[in-house]
């Protein structure tokens, strides 16, 4: 198992979410295995056991032996009821108790009860640069993602049937299972199209039209998939957060390899020096500073900002520094024509700081801009 970069309370009970496959499970049993109680919704006996009556857990709780430290409730979401005996058992209790979920929709949209601060929020993301260490490729991380289950498999036919497979138990165990929506194909086909919106600039009223559905359907289904933790919304960068309302947001999949899959672009191998390339390094490189904010919480906020047919890839307001305005680019070797379109963003942004990361392994200085390989840069920003 890879080491993961997420902080783990020892002392204190936690939620941790993550989309199916991140590696919930086999982190917690790994870090708090001997000294746990380990109940797994994902099997039927004992979610139908949970949900006919929640009042089980306070009487299973309350009959563990002496040595127990932790509860696990393995996808807590399946039974959002027992939240209720969790909170009673916390203040009756030296126990603590880690709940993983896949989905916070019940939870957010539910009322459920969120223990009003007795457990702590974490969230697990495929994994990071960082964490795979030695075994990092990125050639391989842009072909297929970065989930754990990814690099245990040699062959890539059986990489390519992984993904396929993901995507359909996924719809039938999360967004199904879950009665998320009422019917299941026309969601289905908008998956296929918002993998191919995949960072690009959403356009309701077109993906609604090739779904066939009304645009308040199609927002209601981003929703879901930012409430199933299967990607999130990159707002457009504007100073006042009420227009930011009225202008279209991008939208990120959580992992590469799945949201090819879904495209349908899974068997087709990214080629350095091609457009298709060049998304999937900029995809990539705005999903790991997705991932080490998560992990590091320094509440950074991230945009995206398009005007007068320029573009910057990444804007971060970072807390106590300035704003950073950062150009993603996957070229090998960077000359100062390739930040034109950066540079014409110094008078709207002129306390900012400015940043290039690209596959270039030089450091330079371009004017007021930063190249840094894409590495450095991601932990030095």
């Amino acid at each position: 198992m890879f080491p993961r970069s997420v902080n783990i309370p020892d002392n204190n009970s936690f939620f941790l979410f993550g989309a199916r496959g991140t590696g919930k499970s086999t982190l917690v049993k790994q870090v708090f295995g001997q000294k746990s109680h380990y109940i797994d919704l994902l099997m039927a006996k004992y979610e139908e056991r949970y949900a006919l009556d929640p009042d089980s857990l306070y009487r299973d709780v309350k009959g563990l032996d002496k040595s127990i430290t932790h509860v696990i409730i393995d996808e807590v979401q399946k039974v959002p009821k027992l939240l209720d005996l969790v909170h009673k058992l916390i203040e009756e209790t030296s126990i603590n108790f880690i709940m993983t979920g896949s989905s916070a929709r019940k939870f957010r949209h539910g009322g459920a009860n969120l223990l009003a601060g007795r457990a702590f929020e974490r969230s697990l993301h495929p994994l990071t640069f960082q964490e795979l260490g030695d075994s990092f490729d990125l050639d391989q991380a842009l072909c297929w993602g970065s989930l754990p289950n990814i690099f245990k498999l040699s062959e890539s036919s059986d990489k390519v049937d992984f993904l396929q497979s993901y995507a359909n138990s996924y719809l039938k165990q999360e967004v199904w299972a879950e009665q998320l929506i009422r019917k299941l194909e026309p969601f289905r086909e908008f998956l296929v199209v918002a993998a191919q919106q995949n960072s690009k600039i959403l356009n309701y009223s077109n993906i609604a039209r090739d779904v066939g559905v009304d645009p308040k359907v199609v927002k209601t289904y981003f929703q879901i998939l930012e409430d199933t933790l299967l990607g999130f919304i990159l707002e457009p960068y504007l100073r006042s957060p009420r227009k930011r309302i009225h202008r279209s947001p991008k939208f990120y999949f959580f992992d590469l390899g799945v949201s090819r899959s879904l495209a349908g672009q899974i068997t087709v191998h990214p080629k350095p020096s091609t457009s298709y390339y060049g998304d999937l390094f900029e995809q990539f490189i705005i999903l790991e500073f997705f991932r080490l904010e998560a992990y590091r919480r320094r509440d950074y906020r991230f945009f995206y900002l398009s005007a007068q047919n320029n573009e910057i890839d990444l804007i971060i307001e970072r807390p106590n520094q300035p704003v950073a305005c950062i150009e993603i680019k996957s070229i090998e070797k960077l000359t100062p024509d390739k930040l034109n379109r950066l540079a014409n963003f110094y008078d709207a942004f002129p306390e900012a700081e400015f940043f290039c990361l690209s596959r270039d392994p030089n450091r330079q200085q371009f004017g007021r801009i930063h190249a840094l390989p894409w590495s450095q840069g991601l932990l030095e920003i």
